[in-house]
């Protein structure tokens, strides 16, 4: 029997902290029809659709820190938060589609990139929907105790709002000093 698991991240673009991965393998009972990329829905739309997945699918997680962002490179620190969301799967998939053109280092499965894989299948648009919720819950709480940063608005990408609070706030433990312009300012 076939059990393919869909692989995205988020994250990447960001100014600030961990990238984010999800696995999700949908149930027979989940509606792929109302799966799509995560960056195309509302945030209402999305916590409704995160709330679904979650009840009709075996879904992960993977994260990969700043410190391991500054020390890898935020392309291996993607592919690592994937590597980990794989791996955290209560169930070993027999196909593993991943959105892009990259795919991490993991023997013993069958990886596959799916170009706009978000945009194509629904497995994939399904952890798109989960790590992008689930990033932002985590910015928007590191949002309440970094104020000024609007990162609740922003999420931690380059924003005028969140550049202009960099030059008048700093650089926070929480920022990427690899990633520019938090580089040009160490």
């Amino acid at each position: 029997m076939r059990i393919i698991a869909g692989v995205d991240e988020v994250g990447r673009g960001s100014l600030i902290g961990p990238v984010y991965a999800a696995a999700v393998i949908l149930k027979k009972s989940a509606n792929t029809r109302l799966l799509k990329d995560s960056k195309t829905l509302s945030k209402k739309k999305r916590e409704y659709l995160f709330n679904y997945i979650k009840k009709n699918s075996i879904w992960s997680l993977g994260k990969a820190s700043v410190k391991e962002i500054e020390s890898i490179n935020i392309l291996q620190a993607s592919l690592l938060a994937m590597k980990r969301a794989i791996k955290k799967l209560k169930k070993k998939p027999t196909h593993i589609l991943i959105d892009g053109n990259k795919i991490p280092e993991l023997k013993n499965y069958n990886l596959k990139s799916v170009v706009q894989g978000d945009k194509k299948v629904p497995s994939i648009s399904a952890a798109s929907i989960i790590a992008k919720v689930s990033r932002d819950k985590f910015i928007t709480a590191l949002s309440k105790k970094n104020k000024g940063y609007k990162w609740d608005k922003n999420f931690g990408y380059g924003t005028k709002q969140h550049l202009k609070a960099l030059k008048k706030l700093g650089i926070t433990k929480h920022h990427r000093r690899t990633f520019s312009p938090i580089s040009k300012t160490n």
